[in-house]
């Protein structure tokens, strides 16, 4: 991709076709649909609190929100688990809630127990909401961040930009806090509908805006992470996950031309398939529910899978991580795979399990019992 003069991202074409030129890196080849010998590897949460390195970094900067806003350090936990693995993509170091508090709504954390938010449960609170084009001013450290990133990252490493879905990124703005079951959500849904789809819209339109400019600041994937999407049944789950995830995906598609976009539903069970065909996403991700020979089946026919080890095995390790990372493997590796956990790597994870998860991968299994 090349950018114009005013930041937007074009396809370079080959004179003699006129098509774009295949991508190079690795993740990007999977993402395109091409099914790689060696699935590329890169780690949800993979720069995080299991590395001392990310701790000295988030000490350096006095807490989290601190960390997140310093584009500096935040590029530097960003670039940390390249060097120390060399993961084939980095995600950009940054947090769900940061779009919300650009919006306008107080956000701070409690050490030990997460984020706070002051809540959005009547038209008086939606009504003090910023618009989409109100948030860049909060936002900029975080294009800041991404523009370091794609000058300093290797050659070879692609660079996720990201947010959260607009269904999940609403329960915490509607109950001021995550909570078990999103019950404060489900209750606004219930309660006042109107309400509550005017909230998934002002988040849909000012993702597409999010997303855009980290875009044009260098990023080279979008992912739109739904972390809450399983608790969402029928209708409203088309409602509230596939259409907003697909006007967020077909808006930045006209912007940007091939962009690839990736989703991630997680707990959707069964609504994993066809979730590609309904969003237009260029890949699904799975939790690690997901049975990776059924997923082969029913999700990996429509494009790329990304998935979907269990975090646990980060902190357990040995002959029970390297069975199910060749079995993950052996599943996906008719089709377009890129490796990753099922969720976030935790924080109690062991570093050298991360390196035997990767050499398994990459090894071709040889020298494993």
């Amino acid at each position: 991709m090349a950018r114009t003069g005013n930041g937007i991202m074009t396809i370079q074409t080959r004179p003699e076709t006129g098509q774009a030129p295949p991508p190079t890196k690795t993740i990007l080849r999977a993402l395109a649909g091409e099914t790689r010998p060696v699935p590329p590897i890169w780690m949800m949460r993979q720069a995080g609190r299991y590395l001392p390195e990310y701790r000295a970094t988030r000490a350096q900067a006095g807490d989290f929100l601190s960390l997140c806003y310093n584009s500096d350090l935040a590029a530097e936990v960003t670039l940390q688990p390249i060097r120390r693995y060399g993961f084939d993509a980095a995600i950009l170091f940054a947090d769900i809630l940061l779009l919300p508090q650009a919006l306008g709504m107080d956000l701070w954390f409690v050490t030990g127990e997460g984020p706070r938010l002051s809540t959005i449960t009547d038209k008086a609170s939606f009504a003090a909401l910023g618009g989409k084009d109100d948030i860049h001013d909060t936002l900029a450290p975080v294009y800041e961040t991404v523009r370091i990133l794609s000058r300093e990252l290797p050659g070879e490493t692609t660079l996720i930009g990201f947010a959260g879905a607009p269904w999940t990124v609403a329960t915490y703005m509607i109950a001021g806090r995550g909570t078990p079951d999103q019950g404060p959500a489900h209750a606004l849904k219930s309660e006042n509908r109107e309400l509550f789809r005017a909230l998934i819209d002002r988040l849909t339109d000012s993702t597409i805006e999010y997303l855009s400019r980290q875009i044009e600041a260098g990023a080279e994937v979008a992912k739109i992470f739904d972390s809450w999407a399983g608790s969402l049944t029928g209708a409203d789950f088309q409602d509230f996950v596939v259409a907003p995830c697909r006007r967020i995906t077909r808006a930045l598609k006209q912007r940007y031309p091939g962009i690839p976009v990736t989703g991630f539903p997680r707990e959707a069970g069964e609504k994993y398939a066809g979730f590609a065909r309904q969003t237009g996403v260029d890949c699904v991700a799975l939790d690690n529910s997901v049975d990776p020979v059924w997923a082969a089946k029913h999700v990996q026919v429509d494009g790329c899978v990304q998935g979907n080890l269990a975090a646990s095995h980060m902190v357990t390790g040995g002959a029970a991580l390297v069975k199910q990372t060749r079995a993950i493997v052996a599943a996906l590796s008719g089709g377009p795979h890129i490796f990753n956990l099922g969720h976030g790597i935790t924080p109690d994870a062991d570093p050298d399990n991360v390196h035997l998860m990767i050499d398994t991968v990459r090894s071709g299994f040889r020298g494993w019992p």
